[in-house]
């Protein structure tokens, strides 16, 4: 795997974390992230050993979202290539979002605006309680940008509204309250506990888990026959696997199951 200016990537066992590494920004994003974020999940996806990922920030940050250069530096474009530019960074964070492996983030010290829409493409939201969280972006005259439709199918349009068009900071503990967090841990125990729930993906058959994430997220914008047919099409794919059969005469013989990722 290359090496990448703006990421740390580690691998123990069968779970990854791709580490944000730009401390000394408060590991704002750039467009080079979006770019790297997009090879990285061409790895994950296309890495059988890799069972779970890990998504930080390196230091006090998860992240303070985009770096406003990334604005800036576009406001003379014409509309064809800014609108291009946007769709690009979409498309990084739709792939990473996509990854049919189990994603979950690890959220500290501050989680804004586009950190906040990295953070609701993985699957899972772990926060520490100290966590401050804001869409901000309105207050500089931007509408929230790649992340306004993540929030909404999430936390309802009334929330999403408040959050928003006030750009207010709000806690873990508010987060977790509109489904944008899964759990709120003590400071000093956030490593353990996210290392504890990616460990959970360990015992469990891969290619179920993430065709199972995508019965999930693809089904849910399907109308519903569309949506069953999915789910028969996917059980379909899997149904000669050797981890489909493990799971079956596990089953049956009364045993722990041995499963390959495959």
């Amino acid at each position: 795997m290359s090496e990448y200016k703006n990421w740390l990537f580690d691998q123990q066992e069968r779970i990854a974390t791709l580490t944000l590494n730009r401390p000394e920004h408060s590991n704002n994003l750039t467009l080079e992230t979006f770019q790297e974020l997009r090879d990285i999940t061409d790895h994950l996806r296309a890495n059988k050993e890799i069972w779970a990922v890990i998504l930080e920030g390196k230091g006090k940050h998860f992240s303070v979202g985009a770096d406003v250069n990334i604005i800036s530096s576009m406001i003379d474009y014409p509309q064809g290539p800014f609108r291009e530019t946007l769709l690009d960074m979409q498309n990084c964070l739709d792939e990473f979002e996509a990854l049919e492996k189990p994603t979950i983030a690890k959220i500290r010290g501050f989680c804004l605006g586009g950190g906040m829409v990295l953070a609701l493409c993985c699957d899972f939201r772990v926060a520490s309680q100290r966590t401050v969280l804001a869409f901000p972006e309105v207050k500089i005259g931007v509408p929230v940008i790649m992340g306004t439709q993540r929030v909404t199918r999430i936390a309802g349009v009334a929330t999403t509204k408040e959050l928003i068009l006030l750009g207010r900071n709000f806690n873990a503990r508010t987060a977790k309250e509109y489904g944008l967090v899964h759990k709120v841990v003590p400071p000093d125990e956030l490593d353990t506990a996210v290392a504890r729930f990616a460990s959970k993906f360990l015992k469990l058959p891969p290619r179920t888990v993430g065709a199972a994430k995508r019965v999930i997220d693809v089904g849910s914008y399907l109308p519903l026959r569309s949506s069953q047919d999915l789910e028969i099409d996917v059980q379909a794919e899997l149904l000669h696997s050797p981890d489909f059969k493990e799971a079956v005469n596990s089953y049956i013989e009364g045993r722990t199951p041995r499963f390959v990722g495959e």
